[in-house]
């Protein structure tokens, strides 16, 4: 089988870290947020997988190569000249998902992160016979979103209804799809949406079939939700394999921390945590709700709450970082500093508070 991941474009909504790697290389749960989609398509026996890409192909492909051995899968890249949208890129992909096997092949948002049930797909898709599958999650506020209307029993999607007044439904699009090649002839080579377009289309051809996806969703393009996302797949990996979690007297709820960070006496961690390899973490910090990337160290005492510490950062002994706070690639935040909601760019030095959100240039 193969499979085609939208990685599009430049990731702005995740600046600053993604002033220093391509959103899909950004880390989430102490893995490029690319490699847990396609470690699950690994494991529904995809061989091949497509990235569909605009913006610095050969950061992604030569970051990649090493997993492409490790997961013994195939990774190519789909570059746009310009952007093309959500549909566009799977016409411009043609020749490499279309192999005359007929087989099905998957399609995902690169920012989507979930339990990827993606063998329950498979077979919903073999019991419908229809030509398209997508999943839907349901949501508190659908008037945010774009709604699918859906038969209850079969999953046959009747329309899309976007960003409703009204409400018409709870479930929308996950970002997940099964598709045949059929699909692709009604695709031009063009800038253009699969959502808007190409899916009622084939709703009205009554070939579009939608399975609510088991388990929690999101999409983690953006600071809030990208923490919301962590506390989720924590939480699942608790259920799952929580073998996988740290415990210990100073851990508190569900953390994640990888085997080569230290963490000095005194420290309470969690709930909701990720250190990443080589980090360093001092006597008497406190870390809740927050993503520590690989080699940052944190001074002793500080305390770090709701937040993402970039890659090779620090923070000074008492800082209180909190609020959203979002340190890009080597930051260093001085000792006994407040940051409350700052969005640092790569290699600053903070020597004073910043007192209200601001971005710092």
């Amino acid at each position: 089988m193969k499979a085609l991941i939208l990685v599009g474009g430049f990731g702005t909504r995740l600046r600053p870290l993604t002033l220093s790697f391509p959103k899909p290389l950004v880390d989430f749960a102490n893995k490029p947020m690319i490699l847990h989609q396609i470690e699950a398509l690994k494991a529904v026996g995809v061989d091949e997988v497509v990235l569909a890409i605009n913006y610095q192909p050969e950061v992604m492909l030569n970051f990649l190569k090493d997993f492409e051995a490790k997961l013994e899968i195939k990774i190519t890249c789909s570059q746009e000249t310009e952007p093309m949208g959500t549909a566009g890129p799977l016409a411009l992909a043609r020749d490499k998902l279309v192999d005359g096997s007929g087989e099905p092949f998957f399609v995902l948002n690169s920012d989507v992160i979930s339990e990827y049930p993606l063998r329950e797909m498979i077979e919903f898709h073999k019991a419908h016979g229809g030509e398209a599958s997508i999943m839907v999650t349901k949501v508190d506020e659908p008037s945010k979103y774009g709604v699918v209307v859906m038969e209850e029993t079969t999953g046959k999607v009747e329309k899309f209804v976007e960003k409703p007044k009204l409400y018409v439904g709870n479930k929308i699009n996950a970002g997940i799809y099964l598709l045949n090649p059929s699909v692709l002839d009604k695709i031009e080579l063009r800038p253009t949406s699969i959502e808007k377009e190409t899916f009622p289309k084939i709703a009205a051809a009554q070939g579009l079939y939608a399975m609510v996806l088991p388990g929690f969703w999101m999409d983690i393009g953006q600071p809030k939700d990208y923490i919301t996302g962590l506390r989720l797949y924590l939480d699942s990996l608790r259920k799952k394999s929580p073998g996988k979690l740290t415990t210990g007297a100073h851990i508190v709820g569900n953390v994640l921390v990888d085997e080569t960070a230290k963490i000095g006496e005194g420290c309470l961690i969690g709930p909701d945590v990720a250190i990443g390899p080589g980090c360093v973490v001092e006597s008497g910090v406190r870390l809740s709700r927050c993503t520590v990337m690989r080699g940052v160290r944190i001074k002793k005492h500080a305390c770090v709450s709701s937040s993402i510490i970039g890659w090779h950062s620090t923070v000074g002994q008492w800082a209180r970082i909190e609020n959203m706070t979002i340190l890009g690639e080597d930051v260093h935040v001085g000792d006994e500093i407040y940051t409350n909601g700052g969005v640092v760019l790569p290699h600053k030095e903070i020597k004073s508070n910043i007192l209200k959100p601001e971005i710092v240039m």
